[in-house]
């Protein structure tokens, strides 16, 4: 049965329109504060015509369009939720050219003077079960070189093989922006884990 096109979705059924699996609509919601689905017992998400129109166009930017989430966060403050909801229509004005993060602007400044927080590769890895710490008492990670390997006769030494190229700007911008993605879920983990 169809619904009207102006009655209240359901998460799934917004996830199965938009094509976006249910876990990226709630990290969504983290993440942009215009999306604010009506909420009954229980904490189910209904969701009206407008919202679903945001997501499909955050969806387009994110996806079709190549933008960052702060790069949508910034349409959205500086050009509003209307323009947003409306951008992924046909025929629809996309957004001024210069909320893209050019490459030049996206070149990652040193780490030690960019954030204090730790590096997801500076974190020891989780450990679960009754006896697994939580995130404030993590002990100090232990890095220890690989072991050499021996050579086998007739294979290439260490010095033939080819290195791998360095990243460009704008990949290494790219790898950042998921590190910080996945750094701000291992903290939404780590304080519902505190909460239990």
């Amino acid at each position: 049965m169809d619904k009207a096109p102006d009655a209240f979705r359901t998460i799934s059924e917004v996830a199965d329109e938009i094509d976006v699996p249910q876990h990226v609509l709630r990290f969504w919601e983290s993440r942009f504060q215009h999306i604010r689905p009506m909420k009954r017992g229980g904490g189910r998400r209904y969701y009206r015509p407008d919202d679903v129109d945001l997501l499909r166009g955050i969806r387009h930017l994110l996806y079709s369009e190549g933008y960052t989430i702060r790069g949508v966060q910034r349409i959205l403050r500086e050009q509003g939720a209307a323009f947003v909801q409306e951008v992924w229509r046909s025929g629809a004005a996309p957004p001024a050219s210069d909320d893209k993060e050019p490459a030049a602007e996206a070149a990652p400044e040193p780490v030690a003077e960019r954030r204090a927080e730790p590096s997801l590769f500076d974190l020891p890895p989780p450990q679960f079960g009754p006896s697994a710490p939580f995130a404030d008492s993590r002990r100090e990670p232990t890095i220890e070189p690989p072991s050499p390997q021996a050579v086998p006769a007739g294979s290439p030494s260490e010095t033939d093989r080819p290195r791998p190229r360095p990243l460009a700007a704008e990949e290494r911008h790219k790898l950042q922006t998921a590190l910080d993605e996945l750094l701000a879920c291992r903290a939404v983990i780590d304080a519902a884990l505190r909460r239990q």
